[in-house]
């Protein structure tokens, strides 16, 4: 890693954060969103700070920031009446669909706490969860459209990091958790900007050629999975960049090593079986698998969370069903660190995975275009909820199914089994 202070090397996020991840034009406003741990929601401010900073140096009118306190949703689990977890308060939804609609950018902060919830009942955990997708629905429906760009990073927050390295002391574990993220995120190269511009390249090169392949189904095969997805017509790879609604290319996600399209809705049938815990709504679920039949998952087993896990699929019809297939290679940057990071955004870099819910529009031709019963008729998927869960390893085969029916190799033994 290249000798600087924790400080310019915030900088440099940020400012990649601004120009790669965003790509704020002249003129455009950002709204910034994030959750603390432990009530302490400063502890992210001097990277929202030099976000702003880099935001307001390439044009940006206006900067504004929704903090949040993670810890308050404990308190909430705690102590709260049970009748009253259907209660919402609607400003913040509010005033991010108000700047979606203005066309202005949205930048969202990760950074939880893993295990936010632990020995809170599940049942509480499963009923304040979908109460928040309920209402957070309007600005979901604007991220899977593209409408503007948007993006998503990590800050390395103290509960987080001490997941991530328990042995060693909170501030160190917070200092190499940060390491990690500048790392991954390109931070650390000489020219951060330069070496995004030609990931992405590589990462357009991979999606081009699955893309001209147009693959009827995916087959995998690894310890625990046989599993086949079918993919539908007019189905689009994406790969790092995508052109927003409102003319912007930006990069979803810092980091990104995944290329992703759109599976079928009613075309998933076999057994996956998990690679990585999963974190969702402050529950750690692991070591589990899932059954589908008919593109509908129809059995979930788990050694730990399987309530939790349960609940996720049960928040609504659409979530028996899948709205992503991504693949990723085990040798990624982030799988070769050796750890978990016990958060999707990173871990799901590290695997080839698949997501519970929703799907994104823009991963089908014209999708954007197209109302709920239509986007699902052409086997698109509705749901509150977008799931990522990793089920790619070294040991994992994936053959691509031709119109035809004969195989391809698309992955052996986790790595790419074709040049692009």
């Amino acid at each position: 890693m290249i000798d600087k202070t924790h400080q310019e090397m915030l900088q440099k996020y940020a400012e990649a954060i601004v120009k790669v991840g965003l790509n704020i034009r002249f003129g455009q406003r950002l709204i910034i969103t994030l959750a603390a741990n432990r009530g302490v929601p400063h502890q992210f401010a001097p990277l929202v700070r030099e976000v702003a900073k880099a935001a307001y140096a390439v044009g940006a009118k206006y900067v504004d920031v929704i903090w949040g306190d993670e810890e308050m949703l404990r308190l909430r689990a705690q102590y709260a009446p049970h009748d009253s977890f259907g209660e919402y308060s609607t400003w913040q939804v509010d005033a991010i669909v108000k700047m979606i609609e203005n066309g202005d950018a949205l930048l969202s902060i990760a950074g939880a706490n893993p295990d936010l919830f632990n020995g809170i009942d599940p049942e509480i955990v499963g009923m304040m969860q979908k109460t928040h997708l309920q209402h957070f629905s309007r600005v979901s429906e604007k991220v899977t459209t593209n409408a503007v760009n948007w993006c998503v990073v990590a800050a390395a927050g103290e509960e987080w990091a001490k997941k991530v390295f328990p042995k060693l002391t909170p501030q160190s574990a917070q200092k190499k958790l940060w390491k990690a993220v500048f790392e991954t995120s390109r931070i650390d190269q000489p020219d951060p900007i330069a070496a995004w511009e030609t990931h992405i390249v590589n990462l357009r090169r991979r999606a081009k050629y699955l893309q001209a392949k147009q693959y009827t189904a995916l087959h995998y095969s690894a310890p625990g999975t046989d599993f086949t997805l079918g993919l539908p017509n007019g189905h689009i790879w994406i790969s790092a960049q995508s052109m927003a609604q409102n003319g912007v290319a930006f990069t979803a996600n810092m980091p990104t090593e995944e290329v992703f399209t759109l599976p079928d809705r009613n075309r998933a049938d076999g057994v996956v079986t998990s690679t990585f815990p999963l974190s969702y709504g402050g529950t750690l679920i692991e070591d589990f698998q899932v059954t589908f039949e008919k593109g509908r998952v129809t059995k979930v087993t788990a050694k730990k969370g399987e309530t939790a896990l349960q609940k996720l699929v049960d928040t609504d019809e659409g979530s028996h069903r899948l709205g992503e297939v991504a693949l990723v290679p085990a040798s990624s940057p982030i799988a070769q660190r050796g750890h978990l990071f016990y958060n999707t955004l990173y871990d799901e870099n590290a695997s080839c995975h698949i997501a519970i819910g929703r799907a994104y529009r823009f991963t089908l031709t014209g999708g954007e275009e197209l109302n709920d019963d239509e986007f699902i008729s052409a086997g698109g998927n509705v749901s509150l909820n977008h799931v990522d869960f990793m089920i790619g390893s070294p040991k994992m085969d994936i053959d691509g199914i031709t119109k035809d029916g004969s195989r391809e190799p698309v992955m052996r033994q986790g790595e790419w089994a074709f040049d692009a």
